[in-house]
């Protein structure tokens, strides 16, 4: 029996002027078919402080993200310490090893990305994208960082957008959250 394929998602993060801004679209396709488009995957948590978004499948994504929730609170908001505890997790205990998602977490200070293979990655250009449509949100954020006056957040919208023009699994309902 062939397991159908869900896919869905772009998010990105990127930091200009002392500003960091995530956004992602609402999109998730269950096979050829749009099932939900209006799916809410960046929110802020730790009082506002911390920006979270995912791509991949939700259930696993909302596991991994109850489980970097309790690590910033353990490690008093310290994103890069509950990242690498979180990637830990996600490599030694069997219960994480299939979650099939990922993660890009951002305080005022950095952008990072957790993935299930235990990395656990810092941007070297201030911007990081993942999902379906990712390489095309991250390829227009780096000309638009490069290139333009805009703010992180108009970038992170302008970037969500162009993917969502080119990505049949990115829309255009997008949720934008800034820090």
């Amino acid at each position: 029996m062939s397991k159908t394929k869900i896919r869905s998602t772009t998010v990105i993060a990127l930091k200009k002027d002392g500003k960091v801004a995530m956004a992602g679209d609402g999109q998730v396709t269950l096979g050829n078919t749009v099932c939900k488009g209006n799916a809410r995957k960046v929110r802020k948590i730790y009082d506002g402080k911390i920006l979270t978004g995912f791509a991949g499948s939700v259930a696993d994504a909302f596991t991994l993200l109850d489980k970097f929730e309790e690590q910033v609170r353990e490690h008093s908001g310290d994103i890069m310490r509950s990242a690498v505890e979180l990637a830990k997790m996600w490599r030694t205990e069997r219960s994480l090893q299939k979650l099939e998602a990922m993660l890009i977490v951002a305080d005022k200070d950095r952008i990072l990305l957790i993935s299930g293979d235990g990395n656990v990655i810092e941007p070297e250009n201030d911007v990081i994208a993942i999902g379906s449509g990712g390489n095309y949100a991250y390829s227009a954020a780096l000309a638009y960082l490069d290139g333009s006056s805009y703010s992180a957040k108009e970038i992170a919208e302008k970037s969500l957008r162009i993917a969502g023009d080119i990505c049949i699994y990115t829309n255009q309902n997008i949720t934008v959250e800034e820090l």
